[in-house]
């Protein structure tokens, strides 16, 4: 019953999703309220768990997914043009948002373990354009804008992912020895991550470029080999004993800069079979995840979250954006459209597996799917009002 309320879902929201989009209703919205409502929250009989095999597999297809198509579409040279704001808000922005966030967590959650904290800000750190669609797609929106949205929320995934397996890597060195020390696992962790992304994506761009100089590949192949490349450079990480969540984006780096031939076959994918992958993800938050931490939503975790929304973003951007002659209005959307979403919900699945459950630290996870779940409607609902309230402040096509 479940597949088939799924199915149904994609059909339904498939047949109506032009027309529920003039109505500011998007697509994780949608699918997030039918996983609810298919949970034992409301009409589900049975609940799945968080450490299931399907779940789990789909958490991490998803990630390899989502990091590999993030980064390539980071165009070196063109973010080399107009590089101080999205570098200001990588270098600056970020690390404030995750101390700020970490800061505040020690106050509202005294009880938990400080490792499990900074786990928490680092869930959050990640922003995800694509639940303020309309802001990134809106030619209303400076150019300039829209840019850097996009390119923020496509890097700074990848900039926290090595960090988390740190702090998860410390928080197994809490509870059993690992060979070598902690650190020098998180450093294999990363170089090799590195190396074996890196060689994937050089090889499998060389191959691409060399079959279609040739005329070997055909057409419909070529939405399928960013996809497959994805997946091998993980598993080819892994395999030497890397990171392959680090192998698959360091890969999708290196393909989206050395095969552009296959910049709009990456976009179609992400658009069809990624777009559709991603909401199913979004279901099975709703699903499974919502229903074993509703319990945990309080007073403080629904404050919490709604700073972690507002102020733990907003003034980090602010401040890294400093003396570079933007307006206020500039630095309140910018700071606004840091959606919580995806990455946040793919990285608390994961870290789950690694850690063995959620049990002891319920108030974690619970915290974070309510920042993400209050996230999907309110910039949702928001993105078209104020892409034409910005539109208006500053003119559009800047």
């Amino acid at each position: 019953m479940t597949i088939l309320g799924v199915i149904l879902v994609i059909l339904g929201y498939g047949y109506y999703s032009k027309l529920l989009n003039r109505f500011n209703i998007t697509g994780p919205m949608v699918f997030v309220t039918v996983g609810i409502l298919l949970s034992p929250l409301f009409f589900g009989k049975t609940s799945l768990h968080l450490e299931g095999e399907i779940v789990q597999t789909m958490a991490e297809i998803a990630l390899v997914v989502v990091l590999f198509a993030d980064a390539s579409t980071l165009n070196v040279r063109r973010f080399g043009r107009g590089w101080r704001i999205p570098f200001r808000m990588l270098t600056l922005a970020l690390p404030l948002t995750i101390l700020f966030a970490y800061g505040a967590a020690l106050l509202f959650f005294p009880e938990q373990s400080h490792l499990y904290l900074l786990l928490l800000a680092l869930f959050l750190a990640p922003t995800d354009a694509a639940l303020g669609k309309a802001v990134v797609t809106d030619p209303l929106v400076p150019e300039k804008i829209r840019s850097v949205i996009n390119v923020e929320s496509g890097l700074n995934d990848g900039f926290v992912f090595p960090v988390l397996i740190t702090v998860v890597a410390l928080i197994h060195a809490g509870h059993e020895q690992l060979s070598g020390g902690w650190i020098g696992y998180v450093l294999q962790q990363i170089a090799l991550g590195l190396a074996g992304g890196a060689v994937v994506g050089w090889l499998g761009s060389w191959q691409i470029r060399l079959s279609i100089r040739h005329d070997w590949l055909e057409h419909s192949y070529r939405n399928l080999i960013p996809f497959a490349l994805a997946i091998f450079a993980y598993y080819f990480s892994e395999f030497i004993g890397g990171n392959g969540y680090i192998g698959a984006f360091i890969a999708g780096m290196v393909m989206g800069n050395m095969a552009h031939e296959l910049h709009e076959n990456i976009e179609a994918f992400l658009e069809s079979e990624g777009e559709l992958l991603i909401l199913i993800i979004f279901t099975l938050f709703g699903l499974v995840i919502v229903p074993h931490v509703v319990h945990t939503w309080n007073l403080e975790v629904l404050i919490y979250a709604l700073l972690s929304l507002t102020l733990f973003r907003m003034l980090p951007v602010a401040l890294s954006l400093f003396g570079l002659g933007l307006d206020t209005p500039t630095k309140l959307f910018v700071g606004w459209f840091g959606p919580r979403g995806i990455a946040s919900i793919l990285y608390m699945m994961i870290v789950v597996r690694e850690l063995g459950g959620i049990e002891g630290h319920e108030t974690i996870y619970g915290t974070v799917t309510l920042t993400v779940l209050l996230s999907i409607f309110a910039h949702g609902l928001s993105a078209k009002p104020l892409a034409r309230w910005y539109a208006k402040r500053v003119g559009s096509g800047q």
